[in-house]
């Protein structure tokens, strides 16, 4: 009797885990488009709220993919970090525990860094020409050795802002000193340490408490990112700077990408290219709105051209440092900038 009851508690684990079993995600058989006769699960964590332009972005996808596929594709999105670290959703795509992750996450792709580097950019335009040139997506292609494919790029938020509980910040001097969060990244930590202040790294996720806490005085984000996780109740002042955009890359296992039927593939990478049209669009809409909501609750300096070349000329060292170790060469920067020219 035990040997039977051992018998079908074994089989009810396969048949539970089978349909999504690793990088497959093979599941029911269904009638999917282009003759299609499998159901491909699709699991996608990000790390912010729903009512960011991410997730409103990864949702616009869904609808697209599985209207598209007539089903064939079943799309769940998993948003505000239900899956993990942004680095801990990136290492699942990798292995195969999910098939889909947006962040701005590039432990595995550190070339990714170079379209982060401080004053780059000046508008929107300008990131989506970077953002959708062949240069980008050469770079992009390193993630294949690491288990995922970046299917498209786009704006993690918009322009990133400083904000701090000390004082207001409008010259360079004024960092001096200050404990400001980072998410780890290389170039975020470079500029903030070229601009005097101290780092210390937090979850995303943890932000909100490590602030209120005090174990940092200041961060720096979006303003979407600002209101949509409401900053502003912790945060005394900001500053309207503009140092840095990043990349927000969507990456998918290859080996389950490569387990779909090309016309799947097809409409996941069309799917993309609209969603990250749809993502840009929300966070040139929510911008002001944004804005508003944190004038209401904090100061909020705007730094006039003077003031953001101080900036400007501080953080110049950053692109030294890249260009002496190795992370960029001169012939990448030039093309970079003849890219955002428009050139």
């Amino acid at each position: 009797m035990k040997k039977a009851i051992v018998i079908l508690l074994t089989l009810a684990v396969l048949v539970a885990v089978v349909p999504n079993a690793s990088a497959g995600g093979k599941g029911e058989e269904s009638q999917g488009a282009a003759g299609a006769t499998k159901t491909f699960s699709m699991k996608i964590g990000h790390a912010q709220p729903t009512n960011n332009p991410r997730h409103v972005s990864l949702e616009a996808f869904k609808k697209i993919v599985e209207e598209k596929t007539n089903g064939g594709i079943k799309v769940e999105i998993f948003p505000a970090g239900q899956l993990g670290t942004e680095k801990e959703m990136l290492e699942q795509v990798c292995s195969g525990v999910i098939q889909g992750f947006r962040g701005g996450q590039f432990d595995f792709l550190p070339k990714l860094l170079i379209f982060s580097l401080p004053f780059l950019t000046e508008n929107s335009e300008e990131i989506n020409r970077l953002m959708n040139s062949d240069f980008a997506k050469e770079v992009c292609k390193d993630s294949i050795k690491d288990g995922a494919i970046i299917l498209g790029l786009g704006d993690a938020g918009g322009y990133r802002q400083l904000s701090n509980n000390k004082h207001l910040i409008t010259k360079p001097a004024d960092l001096v000193g200050l404990k400001m969060r980072t998410n780890g990244m290389d170039t975020m930590d470079k500029t903030l340490k070229a601009l005097g202040a101290s780092t210390i790294s937090v979850p995303y996720n943890d932000l909100y408490m490590a602030l209120k806490t005090g174990i940092a005085d200041g961060q720096e984000n979006p303003f979407v990112n600002v209101e949509g996780m409401k900053f502003y109740e912790v945060q005394k002042y900001f500053t309207d700077i503009r140092y840095q955009f990043h990349p927000d890359p969507f990456y998918v296992n290859v080996a389950w990408y490569n387990t779909l039927p090309e016309e799947y593939k097809r409409i996941i990478n069309d799917a993309t290219t609209e969603s990250m049209v749809v993502n840009n669009k929300v966070i040139a809409d929510n911008q002001q709105a944004a804005l508003d909501v944190i004038k209401a609750n904090a100061e909020v300096y705007t730094l006039s051209p003077t003031e953001r070349q101080a900036f400007k000329d501080a953080v110049e060292v950053v692109y030294d440092q890249y260009l002496k170790e190795g992370r960029l060469t001169q012939a990448e920067l030039d093309k970079m900038r003849a890219l955002v020219a428009g050139k």
